[in-house]
């Protein structure tokens, strides 16, 4: 399986550079797993395809502003850090820029002396780990000093940083949105519990792993970084009654898939727990848990694009991005949104 398997020609200006202007008002294309069937919706026709007993699985994941500039204290050289996960108490694995000058022992400065940094170490990754001080709690100043940390690829700068966060955001820790779940407003979500259909809430804290691009042409040889998640005991017993009971476990991004799938036993029980996941699903992938996903138009040769080839299968889904360029779909984290079912 080759990493051009999975690419696709994308012009520039199908790549959101903002959010719409409300949050359930993207379109939606819905792909039928088990036909050709491909259909163009709003996000609110959403409600068209549940059905009582369904259970929608979301990742309250909460965004930080994980982007923080700062200097080398010794040379006074500016300096970009993206936060990725933290290690232990004020300790963080870290992205850096310029990476190369970002040696051990080098201590930084940021916020004009609001907080401290020292390099204790290099990670397989490339990236850096980083012991934090600073007189108030960390996160009190990380809100103060640090930017949302949006993708590269949206240069438009953000006036809304709470655009990039979803509704049910609830525990501190991404160093990214899981954007699927940017489409729903409160609204929406009295009006999908109202059909009968319940929500479970699960966690996985987006770093690395979920988009570090893929650098190996064999993609069976690429390697996914480690990211936190964690399942209640509530959450995973309403998913189990809902698969048990004959209702559909319908995930709400990639991120809850991997979730799910890290999570589950072979019998297709979901375990609560906590702990690291460095799940890679590409085709081939046998799923225990999901019967469908709700998720954005992602990147060419990612791996979010190779999970949802593992569900809805390579061929159809290329197909359905060549449709979406056609018809002018949005893509990427502030784009439109896919229904597979």
């Amino acid at each position: 399986m080759q990493l051009t398997d999975f690419d696709y020609e994308l012009p520039d200006e199908l790549i959101a550079q903002e959010p719409a202007a409300k949050r359930d008002q993207s379109r939606l294309m819905v792909v039928h797993k088990k036909d050709k069937n491909i259909e163009h919706q709003q996000f609110t026709d959403l409600l068209k395809y549940l059905r009582s007993g369904d259970v929608l699985v979301m990742n309250d994941t909460k965004v930080i502003p994980a982007r923080i500039y700062g200097i080398k204290i010794s040379t006074g050289a500016k300096i970009e850090v993206l936060l990725l996960r933290q290690v232990a108490e004020n300790c963080w694995e870290v992205l850096v820029k310029p990476g190369k000058k970002a040696r051990v022992e080098e201590r930084l400065d940021f916020g004009a002396g609001q907080m401290q940094g020292k390099i204790l170490d290099y990670t397989d990754a490339g990236g850096r780990v980083i012991e934090f001080s600073c007189r108030e709690p960390f996160l009190q100043v990380l809100e103060r000093i640090g930017a949302m940390p949006l993708p590269p690829y949206i240069k438009k700068p953000l006036v809304d940083q709470q655009r990039y966060q979803t509704v049910y955001a609830r525990q501190e820790g991404s160093a990214a949105a899981p954007t699927a779940g940017l489409h729903f407003t409160p609204e929406l979500l009295a009006e999908v519990k109202s059909l009968g259909v319940k929500i479970a809430y699960v966690l996985l804290h987006v770093g690395l792993g979920t988009f570090r691009p893929v650098q190996v042409e064999d993609v069976t040889r690429h390697t996914m970084h480690q990211e936190y998640y964690e399942i209640t005991d509530r959450s995973a017993e309403e998913i189990n009654r809902a698969k048990a009971s004959g209702g559909r476990v319908i995930a709400v991004g990639t991120t809850s898939v991997r979730c799910l799938e890290t999570s589950s036993n072979e019998q297709g029980q979901v375990l609560a727990g906590s702990g690291m996941t460095e799940i890679f699903i590409y085709p081939g992938y046998s799923f225990k848990v999901i019967d469908g996903l709700i998720t954005n138009f992602h990147l060419p040769k990612s791996t979010l694009l190779m999970l949802v080839s593992a569900l809805a299968g390579r061929e159809k889904v290329l197909e359905a991005y060549h449709r979406a360029v056609e018809e002018k779909y949005r893509f990427f984290s502030f784009g439109d949104a896919m229904l597979i079912i």
